[in-house]
């Protein structure tokens, strides 16, 4: 039997977060079962370390899949990443050393500077999976405001950086076309191998179809919801992307047209937070239904929603930005409302007709928005569902990186 291909996979994200749970433990245990022999390095953070280290290690053990770690270094800020990165360098270092693995498969940009030192030290192939645009999300979410001096020097460090990663990689994974597209315009990079692969989701947990009505509806009754009411809802975390204020204003306009209307928001954030914007646009916080959820609850929170809605700052970066919570929404049958410059969303809701665009933040969009309501209620919830498994199953995404796999091994 020919020895399995090995893979190292580093990710500056923990598997104990929920987003390592979430987009990379899913996609590593599918490849494995193709032949693969994965490994993982990722750093993490003590306190989720501490508590999930034997669920995940026992999770990746079945797999196959073996797991080493360093520990996440959170302060001060800029020297703990320079701490950290060494770290995975030289742990990376030691197991490729000892392993030869054929493909580092490095997930972001500070992964990628330990990946374009492996390839020159070991000769392994460099696989790029990038993301997003690292440094221009810093700027754009004010983490590295360019008034100073320091942070300046840093964006223009990892800009250059960047053009180096893309030019060493021997693949480039991008989460969007329009990201795709960006890259293929910047200087030298024209013909690069690039695949698009868009944050999957896990369609098996949110599926309308395994929804139990009989719990629904007493569920329906523990949040005060009655049959009349149309139910707007919001899945996630809000500020620095997404913008809570212009939502809040869309559901004022919808509250006029639709008095019944409820906004569901589904997330962890301080309430007082959204209750303080719902005074700003004079909504009746009775209107608002706030609930913090784990991840098994959310779809059964979900399935209340007659549409959904999300905001998402246009900027640059974003053109990059495959947000999950699109492809678990419409699996739930559920239309969407969005607005438009982010990632690809323009793309796949018109060309799948999956809901509604917004193309200013203006009150008559969200006017012209509130009147094709009935349309997109419309829309046949199987049709919602099989768009998000023609696009974003982890099935398809596997599969992608399967054939970029087989590309970097064999040719083809």
């Amino acid at each position: 039997m020919e020895p399995k291909k090995k893979i190292l996979y580093i990710s500056y994200d923990g598997m104990t977060d929920v987003l390592g749970q979430s987009q990379v433990i899913p996609y590593l245990t599918k490849l494995s079962e193709y032949g693969f022999k994965i490994d993982i390095l990722s750093a993490e953070k003590p306190e989720n370390y501490s508590k999930q280290k034997d669920i995940i290690a026992d999770l990746l053990k079945k797999s196959g899949i073996n797991w080493h770690t360093i520990d996440y270094t959170k302060t001060p800020a800029i020297i703990s990443t320079i701490k950290d990165l060494r770290k995975l360098k030289k742990k990376a270092k030691l197991l490729t050393h000892q392993n030869k693995y054929e493909i580092i498969h490095c997930r972001s940009y500070i992964p990628a500077f330990v990946g374009v030192y492996l390839k020159k030290k070991f000769n392994a192939k460099f696989l790029f999976d990038m993301r997003g645009f690292y440094a221009d999300e810093r700027v754009d979410g004010n983490l590295w405001n360019q008034s100073y001096i320091i942070f300046k020097f840093i964006y223009k460090y990892f800009k250059k950086k960047e053009n180096r990663f893309f030019t060493n990689a021997d693949y480039t994974i991008s989460l969007t076309y329009a990201g795709k597209e960006i890259i293929r315009k910047m200087k030298g990079l024209q013909n690069i191998p690039i695949e698009v692969i868009p944050c999957c989701a896990d369609l098996d947990l949110f599926d309308y179809n395994k929804i139990n009505e009989t719990e629904k509806e007493n569920l329906r009754k523990e949040l005060n919801i009655s049959a009349d009411n149309f139910v707007l809802t919001y899945l996630g975390s809000v500020g620095t992307w997404y913008m809570l204020d212009e939502m809040m204003e869309f559901f004022a306009v919808l509250k006029q047209n639709k008095p019944e209307s409820k906004f569901l928001f589904i997330t962890r954030e301080n309430r007082e937070l959204i209750y303080n914007s719902a005074t700003n646009y004079n909504v009746d916080k009775n209107d608002l239904i706030i609930i913090s959820a784990n991840r098994e609850e959310v779809p059964k929170l979900l399935s209340l929603s007659n549409v959904s809605i999300f905001f998402i700052l246009p900027v640059f970066s974003k053109k990059a930005s495959s947000p999950t919570k699109f492809a678990e929404i419409l699996s739930m049958g559920i239309p969407i409302i969005c607005n438009s410059d982010v990632g690809d969303l323009d793309k796949f809701v018109y060309e799948n007709n999956t809901g509604l665009i917004i193309n200013n933040f203006e009150k008559k969009q969200y006017e012209d928005a509130v009147k094709k309501i009935e349309e997109i209620l419309k829309i046949n919830p199987e049709h919602l569902r099989n768009v998000a498994v023609k696009l974003f199953s982890l099935k398809i995404g596997t599969e992608k990186y399967k054939k970029v796999y087989d590309k970097l091994l064999f040719g083809f």
